[in-house]
């Protein structure tokens, strides 16, 4: 195993730096400007793309690096948005072409894109567990970590 994955410096800045470990201060700090959402993304996407954008930019969280990210996680959220919405109305069992009762191919798509959004929440700290280990405050100035990066 190759043990837990590497925590982004932004991440552990907000978090407070939690294992006091030196941070690694030689990297560049991505800008965060990523107003630009990907082209490809659908339109239920671009339609979530700003409100999470929001939020992650002002908690110092979301850079130019990070857009196609986001756009993996908007469009995961609409598809699991567009197949909760056909279980809410077909049902969680539907019948076959034979009568018989069997899950809903839209409970599958549903629970798959379920699984994505999750993995992506945490990526970002958008979940109850990650948050818990934030001490979100906003950016002092256009990056949180600017101030430890060294000038050349």
């Amino acid at each position: 195993m190759r043990g837990r994955k590497p925590i982004p410096t932004a991440l552990k800045l907000v978090r407070g730096n939690p294992g006091g470990r030196p941070l690694n201060i030689d990297a560049d700090a991505p800008p965060l400007e990523a107003n630009v959402m990907p082209a490809w993304l659908s339109d239920g996407a671009r339609k979530h793309w700003p409100t999470i954008a929001e939020h992650l930019r002002a908690a110092g969280l979301l850079t130019a690096l990070d857009a196609t990210a986001l756009g993996l996680y908007c469009e995961a959220f609409c598809r699991w948005r567009d197949a909760n919405e056909k279980v809410v109305k077909l049902g969680a069992v539907v019948k076959s072409k034979h009568g018989y009762p069997i899950p809903s191919p839209y409970l599958q798509v549903a629970n798959q894109a379920y699984a994505q959004l999750t993995r992506m929440l945490a990526e970002f700290g958008m979940t109850p567990s990650s948050r818990s280990r934030c001490a979100v405050t906003k950016p002092a100035g256009p990056s949180p970590y600017t101030k430890f990066v060294k000038k050349t």
